[in-house]
């Protein structure tokens, strides 16, 4: 086979679809990838499952073809230097570690079961304030993060509670339980996540990185079941067996993280917003965490070594935004793929009125209302799947737009553009719609792979691995398309409309959400 530069591997396990993908060490060029959907289960309304035993099938499955790529390309699998991973955030499972098998199906960050579960915990807080353990772990108490989900599981799972009083049970978010069998499974396994993952569980103090004992204490959670927590970019083990046996796995960052690095946002006030099956807008504050008064969170953005200062990041989270494209696909059958809905939004010029709210999980930043629900208003016998489908991107940008503006006051720096990534990018509708409603650039790389890219870089900048310096002119060969605002801001007027939050009285429970175009 011919000779080639380092390569690195990245597996990108997100909500939707499972993908392993190799990069250049020299031109950061994507050589070769593989991808698999995942399949969501829904149980009861509300309720959001994957099966952890198809998660890891669907990662070995991925490897196994994107070597197998590698091979039709005439290059050395051997040349793989080290791996790296990055994961749908906040998604729990939990498992033996005697025997390996799962106690439960990963209940995944949007599922809304846990609304009890929070109520409870809100109830145990002076004043009922969800935003108590918000000084600890930069998070509000809400139905989004893994200690909400496993204090769940631990109430209503029998095989949970015994696992944990037989001391053979396991947490972890999605990365953990992807290194674990990596790594040797129940022979050896490597039972560790990274600062990223562990600050989405509110169990770890957002100041001193460790699992925090009154947290602990506050959701009832046995701190022997946890993951030993490290930095996003070090060895913690070798591929035990399969295609890369041996390789290092050397890079974990949440995947929302990872687009931060993979977008090289290393300067406080730089930001990236992904358009995934969510959507999610981060900016990197620097080495101090910024508590927020607008309802964004208060997260960590990366730490690329052991001994490296640990970068924190302000965040706006949207529950569904690519989530809505694949229910009018799968739901209303209003397209057959994914890619249709761009060609069908722009047979019209605009919504005529029409206006969709995709509040299928709650809603998350800046309201955090677990108990909305989406709607679709102003429609007339005019209204047709055109307008439905142009009102369902208008509702991600309009999300967003929400997130900026709670960002500009968080931060007291007006972001000027933006830049973008995740599959969703791809539209260039959405990327104008986008630059319209919030006024500022939005900047699209030529390499849209930004989230595995950066879980590649810290794999590949590791200590002991050292493929990568992290400057940005190693970075030089990826260009950027610019999407300029084409409507006046100051001509904009704002649409006002009532969403019900209780599915059954009207007027009782509601509140307003304010649409600028």
């Amino acid at each position: 086979m011919a000779s080639h530069e380092s390569l690195v591997a990245a597996i990108d396990q997100g909500t939707s679809s499972t993908r392993v993908l190799i990069f250049s060490s020299k031109s950061v060029e994507l050589i070769t990838y593989h991808q698999l959907e995942i399949q969501q289960l829904y149980p009861k309304e509300g309720w959001v499952e994957e099966d952890p035993n198809e998660i890891l099938q669907s990662v070995k499955t991925c490897l196994e073809k994107a070597v197998d790529n590698l091979r039709a390309l005439n290059i050395d699998p051997a040349n793989i230097k080290s791996v790296g991973i990055t994961n749908q955030r906040e998604t729990t499972v939990v498992w033996d570690k005697v025997t390996g098998k799962p106690l439960h199906n990963a209940i995944v960050w949007l599922d809304l079961r846990t609304a009890s579960t929070v109520e409870q915990l809100i109830n145990k807080t002076p004043q009922n304030d969800k935003d108590f353990l918000r000084p600890q772990c930069g998070l509000p108490i809400t139905t989004y993060f893994s200690a909400v989900k496993l204090r769940w599981l631990m109430d209503n799972c029998e095989e949970v509670q015994q696992a944990i009083q037989d001391e053979r049970c396991l947490f972890g978010t999605i990365d953990t339980w992807l290194l674990w069998n990596l790594t040797g499974g129940i022979d050896g396994g490597k039972h560790i996540t990274d600062v990223t993952n562990a600050s989405r569980t509110m169990l770890m103090s957002i100041n001193s990185l460790h699992w925090d004992d009154y947290l602990c204490r506050f959701f009832e959670i046995p701190k022997a079941i946890l993951p030993e927590i490290r930095s996003s970019s070090e060895i913690y083990g070798r591929v035990k067996d399969g295609l890369l046996t041996g390789v290092p796995v050397s890079g974990i960052l949440g995947d929302q993280q990872a687009a931060l690095v993979g977008q090289l946002c290393f300067s406080p006030g730089q930001a990236k917003n992904t358009y995934g099956t969510g959507c999610f807008l981060l900016m990197n504050t620097g080495t101090m965490p910024v508590e927020s008064k607008c309802g964004l969170l208060t997260t960590v953005g990366y730490q690329l070594g052991k001994d490296k200062p640990v970068m924190y990041a302000l965040e706006g989270a949207i529950a569904i935004a690519g989530a809505s494209v694949r229910w009018l696909r799968d739901n209303l059958g209003i397209i057959k793929s994914s890619e249709e809905i761009e060609t069908l939004a722009l047979q019209v010029d605009s919504t005529h009125g029409c206006y969709f709210v995709p509040a299928f999980s709650g809603l998350f930043c800046p309201y955090w209302q677990s108990d909305a629900r989406g709607t679709i208003c102003g429609l007339t016998q005019f209204t047709n799947k055109q307008h439905i489908a142009r009102a369902t991107l208008e509702a991600v940008c309009f999300q967003t737009r929400e997130l900026l503006e709670a960002m500009n006051k968080d931060s007291g720096i007006p972001l000027c553009s933006i830049q973008v990534d995740g599959g969703m990018t791809a539209n260039n509708l959405l990327m104008q719609l986008q630059a319209d409603l919030m006024g500022i650039e939005v900047v699209r790389p030529s390499m849209t792979e930004t989230t595995a890219l950066g879980a590649a870089l810290a794999a590949g900048a590791a200590e002991g691995v050292n493929i990568w310096t992290l400057d940005p002119k190693d970075m030089s060969t990826i260009t950027t398309d610019i999407f300029s605002p084409s409507i006046g801001v100051q001509g904009h007027y704002s649409l006002s409309f009532v969403m019900c939050i209780d599915s059954e009285i009207l007027g009782s429970r509601t509140f307003m959400l304010q649409f600028y175009v």
